[in-house]
């Protein structure tokens, strides 16, 4: 195994892709540029601008939204955190990870520092999404996390180190030492989901992995060498982190011909991935009906039973599905503003809204695919009751954005920072990103 996947990944940057899987990778980069040009200026991108700043080193690689320039690691450090500095960012539903918000910015540094072509770095960061996936897949990913361990920042550390170190040309054997060094990195505690600021959350489920996963693939660059059966062999990886037997070969199994971005879902709404079906079927209501908060006595929400683990009344609004549903009923949509609105956390109007919604977990919605399900009863006051579901919401691997509706999502996140002049000229460049003779190029568009 360890043989057939370091063999993959030393050659993935020159593999040519199938035209669905690069279709699939432009949504995908359109929209982690979105969350990091966002991000850049939140809280999270914030505190990052100012730790870059104190850390110097060789200016190679940019600093997105920003016109700062550093080293690859901090860049990928700093981008990352901008990717996941709220809940705008994609994920893989059925590995819960997030792999574009460390994969692109891994991928995207090493693509800036050694001048690479957008179709060599869109090779790559389609590999660091298999990758990630892979790994948290063959652990298991739900016992993984309700374990204590975080599984975006285990998979995705292993993602961006397999984007970086394709696109460092590393032979079958130095890819073996860098996923060793990638290993030997493994963090990420559920306790992130207590963090109300999201700063902590964004290093562990961005930034910490891109940077990690970057240095791991320079390291073995500089001659760095370890031990090559990481996955293998005496009290190996998968010893450590999976308490069962796991199937080693689940990472290699359909390399090559079963892509992993294509099982990757893009948020219709800028929350947490599990309120992405609740949101999308009350939403429908409301449209169709056109029911206000006033009109309504109840709502129970049916959603997957683990999934409501995840955002069952959390301290942060954006990954709070009972808030969340009360302002889409007082607002008749939820907006990027109101989603990371702290303060209507506190709106009467919305904590009066907020007793009328019921969360319940379901079993029986609950699958391996982690599809974006609801079922939904809403009883009006007037006595009529709607009912409505959804087996796999908008954005869902099953049922993706349009380029059209990834364009409006995009340009809502970041013609606040660029003006729309540079936003529309950037998004161009992106939707032709495989076409692209030198990444670097990006620095003018993405600048504000």
């Amino acid at each position: 195994m360890m043989l057939k996947l370091s063999a993959y990944i030393a050659a993935a940057a020159t593999r040519p892709l199938p035209p669905a899987v690069i279709a699939r990778a432009r949504l995908h980069i359109v929209d982690t540029f979105a969350a990091m040009i966002s991000g850049s200026r939140l809280l999270p991108g914030e505190k990052a601008i100012a730790y870059a700043k104190t850390l110097g080193g060789k200016p190679v690689a940019g600093i997105i939204g920003t016109r700062m320039v550093t080293t690859p690691q901090n860049a990928a450090l700093a981008n990352g955190m901008f990717g996941h500095a709220d809940e705008t960012d994609d994920t893989h539903p059925p590995s819960l990870t997030h792999p574009g918000t460390s994969v692109v910015p891994a991928a995207l540094a090493i693509g800036e520092q050694n001048r690479l072509s957008g179709k060599a770095v869109m090779r790559a960061i389609v590999l660091g999404y298999d990758i990630c996936s892979r790994m948290l897949l063959t652990l298991k990913p739900m016992p993984y996390l309700r374990s204590g361990h975080h599984a975006a920042a285990t998979g995705q550390v292993f993602g961006a180190a397999a984007a970086a170190g394709t696109l460092l040309r590393l032979n079958p054997r130095k890819v073996r030492w860098m996923l060793s060094y990638a290993g030997q990195q493994t963090a990420g505690l559920y306790t992130m989901f207590r963090d109300p600021e999201h700063i902590e959350k964004a290093y562990a489920m961005g930034g910490m992995p891109a940077h990690n996963g970057t240095q791991a693939a320079l390291m073995v660059t500089h001659g760095w060498t370890g031990v090559e059966d990481i996955f293998s062999g005496e009290r190996d990886f998968f010893f450590t982190f999976a308490p069962e037997d796991v199937d080693r070969d689940e990472m290699v199994r359909g390399l090559g011909t079963d892509y992993e971005i294509m099982r990757a879902g893009i948020k219709r709404w800028p929350v947490g991935g599990p309120i992405q079906g609740p949101m999308h079927v009350l939403r429908d209501l409301i449209v169709e009906h056109g029911i206000k908060a006033a009109d309504v006595e109840k709502v129970i929400a049916r959603m997957p039973d683990k999934e409501l683990e995840i955002v069952n009344n959390r301290a942060s609004p954006d990954i709070s599905v009972q808030h969340l549903l009360a302002v889409m009923l007082v607002d008749g949509n939820v907006s990027f503003k109101s989603a990371h609105s702290f303060r209507r956390m506190q709106d009467a109007k919305v904590l009066a809204v907020r007793q009328r919604i019921e969360a319940v977990g379901d079993a029986s919605l609950t699958d391996v695919q982690r599809r974006w399900r609801c079922v939904m009863e809403v009883r009006l006051k007037d006595g009529r009751v709607l009912n409505h579901q959804t087996m796999a919401a908008k954005g869902s691997s099953e049922n993706p954005l349009t380029p059209a509706e990834e364009t409006e999502k995009a340009l809502d996140l970041i013609v606040p920072i660029l003006g729309k002049k540079r936003s529309t000229a950037l998004l161009h460049t992106l939707w032709h990103f495989d076409r692209i003779p030198d990444v670097r190029a990006l620095r003018k568009l993405y600048t504000a």
